[in-house]
């Protein structure tokens, strides 16, 4: 709708004129406004990195300076106790100075009242516990004193943890994960360069951080999956915390044990009896990275999340120094790893390469995604309304879904995928559920009478085993053709065109077969044998949603009006008042 700002003149002209004028001046206002928009976004981003870098790394063993000073007060030295102290209110000081710069960059108001409530607890607490610390130094056998100091100490571990889990609270998820992947890299990287150096005490000592993140990692986790109602996305991010938790993390304190005490009698006993234990060391590390990319990659597969923009992917694109054991870092076999751990140092291109082709190109894989959002709506509509449980078939069809959308999303640039190698894994894993949906397929295929629908779902599983080959295909040549060339102006484009048409005609492809298997399963199976259905088709019930809405605002509002008709003056005491 357009105003016309000579409203007054008959002059069509004029009018014409005048509505040009305007809507001349409406784009120039608008251009003005998103030039001044992007840098602010871009500010915004950038901040919202640094925050959560600075929470990954501040809210990581809180408890270590004060344990210290305790046990300086324990032994009397009140030389150490003033050092300790020092350290520890400084430590202080830091976590309630994050703590209110993560307040500044949230919006959720509840959880910056508790952020700073805890944070106005522990100021006001931290000089009492440094004094209580002083008493037992200077009466170390008092057990009054200890006593006291244990109070304070209990007190302050309270506030801390109700700190963290409130500064937890008003920071993404997805920028923590992506921050503490960094970081726990950059730690495994400082503890083999330890190990090849022959330090004992750093390897300890970088080992414990990286123990130290990765808890903090599972913690911050599994409380965010609190949140929601139990489902697949839930119990796929709890199994990958599960298998870091029981698995990864008891394996790899017993590996760098073994490698602490080797370094140690190695270096009393330098006759080639106890050799390093640098491979496993890698081994160990190498596994604690995969889980917990494993973790971030199952948090983003919510599917009421977004994937970020260009400009937010940019948490995991650090380079860190490779350690000297390797020429890439930690890998799981004894071969140099080229793959996603240490993006940009190996002729792999990685997913940061996608975002540098040229605008054109991108332009051309943008079409091509569209083409393709459109196919992955087609498949929610279709696929998405029935429930998985007993049904193999959605699992499936889901679970392909996924990885697509993950090998889409490499194309431009985004996503959980970092390397071409990555992409293959990705095409294996499609065509191993292509392969089992096949089967299941052809079992549905079996139990039905001959008819037009039997037909065509034994075609729509010939499409899928095709796609599914063509998928992995274009994949590998993918690679070969940017490993062989390293020209990815050259490839890129055709490449990724490619990839994405494969991805959507699969995807096309499951949806047929969904739809081909629900009306051969259930309308034209053969009801002379005693066979159970292979799969149950059940709608999926909808969310959860509470019954009765409380709108806070319009009650507030309400209660106010009541008050306000309550203390209403009658005009005869309004009057009486001038009386005098």
């Amino acid at each position: 709708m357009y105003i016309y700002l000579c409203a007054g003149t008959s002059d069509p002209t004029h009018t014409s004129t005048s509505v040009k004028m305007y809507r001349e001046s409406l784009s120039s206002s608008e251009s003005i406004e998103c030039s001044y928009l992007k840098p602010t976004i871009n500010n915004e981003i950038s901040l919202r990195k640094a925050v959560a870098d600075h929470v990954s790394d501040t809210f990581v063993a809180t408890n270590v300076p004060l344990l210290a000073l305790i046990d300086a007060a324990r032994r009397g030295n009140t030389q150490l106790v003033e050092e300790t102290a020092r350290i520890f209110m400084e430590h202080a000081s830091k976590l309630i100075e994050i703590a209110h710069v993560a307040c500044s960059m949230s919006d959720q108001v509840e959880g910056i009242k508790l952020v700073r409530l805890a944070a106005m607890q522990i100021q006001h607490l931290s000089p009492q516990v440094v004094n209580a610390a002083r008493i037992l130094a200077a009466r170390s056998t008092s057990k009054v004193a200890l006593e006291n100091l244990d109070v304070f100490r209990d007190t302050w571990e309270k506030y801390v943890r109700l700190l963290t889990e409130a500064v937890d609270e008003i920071t993404t998820i997805e920028d923590f994960l992506a921050v503490s992947e960094n970081h726990i890299l950059e730690d495994i990287n400082l503890c083999i360069q330890a190990m090849v150096e022959r330090h004992p005490d750093r390897v300890d000592r970088t080992a414990g951080a990286i123990r130290g993140r990765s808890g903090r990692v599972i913690d911050v986790v599994t409380s965010e999956m609190e949140k929601y109602e139990p489902g697949e996305y839930t119990d796929s991010v709890m199994e990958s915390v599960r298998v870091l938790r029981d698995q990864i993390m008891p394996s790899f304190a017993e590996r760098i044990k073994i490698a602490i005490d080797a370094l140690r009698m190695k270096s009393i006993y330098d006759d080639g009896k106890y050799e390093l234990t640098e491979q496993e060391l890698i081994d160990a590390s190498s596994s604690v990275y995969h889980g917990i990319r494993d973790i971030r990659n199952s948090v983003l597969m919510n599917p009421d999340l977004e994937w970020p923009s260009d400009d937010e992917e940019g948490l995991n694109d650090e380079i860190y120094a490779p350690s000297q054991t390797s020429s890439h870092g930690p890998s799981s076999d004894g071969q140099p790893p080229d793959l996603e751990m240490y993006p940009g140092k190996n002729d792999n291109p990685s997913r940061d390469m996608m975002r540098r082709l040229p605008k054109e190109e991108r332009e051309q894989i943008e079409l091509q995604v569209e083409g393709f959002k459109k196919t992955k709506r087609d498949f929610e509509r279709e696929v998405l309304k029935w429930d998985d449980r007993g049904n193999d078939i959605i699992v499936l069809a889901k679970k392909m879904c996924m990885i697509m959308m993950e090998m889409t999303d490499f194309t431009r640039g985004r996503g959980p995928l970092r390397t071409t190698m990555d992409v293959i894994n990705a095409a294996k894993m499609i065509s191993e559920c292509g392969s089992k949906l096949n089967k299941l397929a052809k079992d549905i295929a079996a139990q039905c009478v001959e008819s037009q629908s039997k037909s065509d779902l034994v075609a729509y599983v010939d499409r899928i085993t095709l796609y599914c080959h063509q998928l992995d295909i274009t994949s590998k040549v993918k690679a070969d053709v940017q490993n062989i060339s390293g020209e990815l102006i050259v490839s890129g484009l055709d490449s990724a065109t490619s990839l994405i048409t494969a991805a959507k005609n699969l995807m096309n492809a499951v949806v047929l077969t969904v739809k081909a298997s629900y009306i051969a399963s259930t309308k034209y199976r053969n009801k002379s044998g005693n066979k159970e259905p292979i799969v149950q088709w059940k709608m999926r019930l909808p969310e959860k949603k509470p019954l009765v809405f409380i709108d806070r605002q319009n009650e507030s509002n309400s209660r106010s009006k009541k008050n306000a008709t309550k203390k209403r003056l009658e005009p005869i005491h309004v009057l009486s008042e001038f009386q005098s």
